[in-house]
């Protein structure tokens, strides 16, 4: 039987609050982020390596704090309150940055921010699972990742704006950043209601004992180690800052490279969650390995804006085919009380991935240069391509 128009399932507003949380949070994150990498190298003279390494131990932190979030979110059964907590955290890290005197001081602001960012990574995705209809879940986590991508787009196109006005003076962008990072915790307080704990639920009293873990099944690490794979064909973005500005950017125009990023990521993704909740959601991962493929090739051998340009739009569209698709496959395959700790655990694993990849994309750059990094990242994506290719068969429960 099919529903009348006015009552087909329609994505929960405490997810679409969740979204603008996600939203306002990286407006306030990108500012800094997207002119982060360049600061430090041309400001105060880090090398290149160590920003790899600043970055990937950064993202590290962030997901080794997020399984401890996501098991304590199981065992209070609450989600809200630690991403409050999280949220909060990043907010308050925010001044740090432009009152920074040293390299030191922005290495701790940025790994107390990211610590924030562990905090309420794991319970946010286990919210919005708790939130989605089975039948739109693969909208409900494209619908945040769009939303969320809004803001990756939109803050660096603010922090370009600011340093076209301010001539450069990357303080006044920082402390701009302070206002949407409040905003986000103040409708993440008053627009999200968490839902009702279902009684039934089986409760979790220690999540990451060997017996809870366990109860993550093989198609629960299969997804896991797809995604770690991804990762390692992807480092951090901060190496397309640098790679536009090995091209010839000028420095106020860096930052725009993400907003080409994020505005292609944007738009793709919630379309390509409403996709995955009708076909093959190995298919779009496979698809967007391929945009992965593609994007390394054309960075390595850009030398001029236009082939740029490219680089990074299909750098974003192949984040738009896969970031929500994981996050949906994850909710699919973990029990529904142990989903905090699966996003932690999910989150650990490709952090610990993505660490390994930028300390290699670091070592390239440095060592080799520009090229020779995205070239590794090409053959590292064929590399999961083909691996993705040979279990397909053997895991029909990830192909609805």
């Amino acid at each position: 039987m099919q529903l009348s128009p006015d009552r087909r399932p329609r994505i929960p507003a405490g997810i679409w609050a969740l979204g603008f949380v996600s939203m306002l949070m990286d407006i306030a994150s990108e500012m800094i982020h997207a002119l982060l990498p360049v600061y430090m190298v041309t400001v105060l003279g880090t090398s290149t390596l160590a920003v790899g390494i600043i970055e990937g131990i950064a993202e590290a932190t962030a997901s080794i704090t997020k399984v401890f979030s996501g098991a304590l979110s199981d065992w209070l059964g609450k989600r809200k309150l630690l991403a409050v907590l999280g949220y909060g955290l990043a907010a308050i890290t925010k001044p740090i940055f432009p009152l920074a005197a040293s390299l030191e001081w922005l290495v701790g602001a940025r790994f107390i921010d990211r610590i924030g960012k562990g905090i309420r990574g794991a319970p946010r995705d286990a919210l919005v699972a708790d939130l989605a209809p089975l039948e739109l879940r693969g909208a409900s986590f494209g619908l945040r990742q769009s939303l969320d991508t809004i803001g990756a787009f939109a803050g660096p196109l603010i922090a370009v704006g600011l340093m076209w006005l301010t001539a450069n003076h990357f303080q006044t962008v920082f402390w701009v950043a302070v206002v949407p990072a409040v905003l986000s915790v103040v409708v993440l307080i008053f627009g999200v209601n968490e839902p009702e704990r279902p009684k039934a639920l089986r409760h979790i009293r220690m999540p990451l004992h060997r017996e809870e873990l366990a109860r993550l099944d093989s198609a629960y690490w299969w997804v896991v180690a797809i995604a770690a794979c991804f990762l390692l064909a992807r480092f951090s973005e901060a190496f397309l800052i640098l790679r536009a500005q090995s091209v010839g950017v000028p420095l106020t125009m860096v930052p725009i490279v993400l907003v080409f990023m994020s505005l292609a990521y944007s738009v793709s993704a919630f379309p390509v969650g409403v996709l995955a909740d009708r076909v093959n959601r190995l298919t779009l991962l496979a698809i967007g390995l391929v945009l992965l493929f593609l994007a390394d090739i054309v960075l390595a051998f850009t030398s001029n804006l236009l082939s740029l340009g490219i680089g990074v739009a299909l750098w974003g569209l192949h984040m738009g085919f896969t970031q929500g698709v994981l996050a949906t496959l994850i909710a699919d395959v973990a029990p529904a009380e142990l989903r905090g700790t699966a996003f932690g655990m999910f989150n650990l694993i490709t952090g610990i991935a993505l660490l390994l990849a930028s300390v290699m994309a670091g070592m390239l750059w440095d060592r080799l240069g520009p090229q020779a990094t995205f070239l590794m990242g090409a053959v590292l994506a064929l590399m999961t391509l083909l691996g993705l290719r040979a279990i397909r068969s053997r895991l029909p429960q990830l192909s609805r």
